[in-house]
């Protein structure tokens, strides 16, 4: 996660029992790069010990005793004025109440009122009391002052009743700290779209032609583009993946789904990582295929090449401004990724070697080859599929400048 390497995190940490959920966020952070400093309310130490964060961040964590310490006249200044983010999670109903209405009381509200940084609070509490006026009128007023507010969530909640109120899973807050990071990032203002997964085509209403591709380098780019500033939406097949906080998105299954789904968007790029049918069923049986019937004959017919598609005169316009396509190939990769270049008319196209062991489908590492109509062609050593995406996601924003 290059976004949170070396950055600044303070984590105020109140008295909610999702306490035990912010150690997990805070030793998250930590292990993503980032540099820690936790703040405890007096109340949150009744859950979860300065200790616990310590052990997971390796820095020292402050309650209200380090305010009315040696460093009591710049302890809060210092904070709020060195960090990057301030994330108050799990932030209950008391503590918004306080920010709503300026009061500075102890440590971490001094410090958020110090704070030249923006906030993200992730709300916590119990039974109706996120949805009363007073809870409301509050989370209100935090917005307009351009406080980022991360859920809270519906579910089970601490007095046995279930209603809105959770906080959100650690990895969901992680996402928005990633958004709210990145908005000013290179992509900033610029949307785009980014196709994931292997399509299917039905035979009958159990089975489908589909291929190997896990998606996993689609939800990379996704993510990338997020972590740069864009507004994003996945369009994605099937897969046992969890999309990106943030991202805008669309389920499809079949090519003619995903190319439907294409020609309704426009935006400033497509990635089209999927991996699409090039064969499809003519016929779809209505009804299971039965063993005892015999072996079916399955005829094919080509599926819709969406690239070509999407550049067709006939689209009357240009949708998107850079287009970058993929090429998964088990043979002659430079050539037939160089071939798809031309005859789709893409801006780029990233190659990758399926026969490899360490690279294409399924596993967590690509070895790519960057392809672009105008330029040298760049070859990119192993790297993760997450490295991969921060590369080609920086080739489309020096397009798009």
């Amino acid at each position: 996660m290059s976004i949170l390497s070396g950055k600044h995190i303070l984590l105020g940490v109140t008295g909610s029992i999702a306490a035990y959920k912010a150690a997990d966020l805070a030793s998250k952070l930590t292990q993503a790069g980032a540099q820690v400093d936790v703040i405890l309310t007096n109340a949150a130490e009744k859950f979860v010990t300065p200790l616990t964060y310590q052990s997971v961040t390796g820095r020292k964590a402050y309650t209200d005793k380090d305010l009315w310490g040696d460093e009591a006249h710049v302890l809060h200044v210092n904070l709020g004025k060195t960090a990057d983010l301030l994330v108050i999670a799990p932030c209950t109903a008391d503590t918004m109440a306080k920010l709503a209405h300026g009061m500075a009381d102890n440590l971490l509200t001094v410090t958020a009122l110090a704070a030249t940084c923006p906030i993200l609070i992730a709300p916590a509490m119990d039974g109706g009391m996120f949805y009363h006026p007073a809870t409301q009128a509050n989370l209100q007023t935090l917005q307009t002052r351009s406080v980022l507010v991360a859920g809270p969530a519906a579910g089970h909640l601490a007095s046995g009743l279930k209603g809105v109120g959770r906080m959100l899973e650690p990895i969901e807050i992680l996402g928005h700290i990633r958004i709210a990071l990145g908005k000013k990032g290179i992509l900033a203002g610029k949307k785009i779209i980014v196709t994931a997964g292997g399509t299917q085509e039905a035979i009958d209403p159990v089975r489908v032609i589909t291929n190997h591709s896990s998606g996993k380098q689609g939800y990379a780019l996704a993510q990338a583009a997020l972590d740069a500033g864009a507004k994003v939406t996945l369009i994605t097949t099937p897969t046992a993946l969890t999309p990106p906080v943030g991202a805008e998105v669309i389920r499809v299954k079949s090519v003619q789904d995903m190319l439907d789904a294409l020609l309704n968007e426009t935006a400033d790029a497509l990635i089209m990582a999927a991996a699409g049918a090039d064969f499809r069923p003519v016929h779809v049986a209505k009804d299971k295929l039965k063993k005892r019937d015999g072996i079916p004959q399955i005829q094919l017919e080509a599926a819709p090449d969406i690239l070509k598609a999407l550049s067709s005169p006939n689209e009357g316009k240009k949708r998107f401004n850079v287009t970058v396509g993929f090429a998964a190939e088990s043979r002659d990769l430079l050539a037939n990724a160089s071939e798809k270049l031309k005859s789709k008319g893409l801006d780029f196209i990233a190659a990758n070697d399926i026969s490899a062991n360490d690279a294409g489908f399924a596993v967590e590492t690509n070895r790519i080859t960057l392809l672009f109509a105008t330029g040298t062609p760049e070859t990119l050593p192993l790297m993760s599929k997450h490295d991969a995406a921060e590369k080609i996601i920086e080739h489309v924003a020096r397009l798009l400048e």
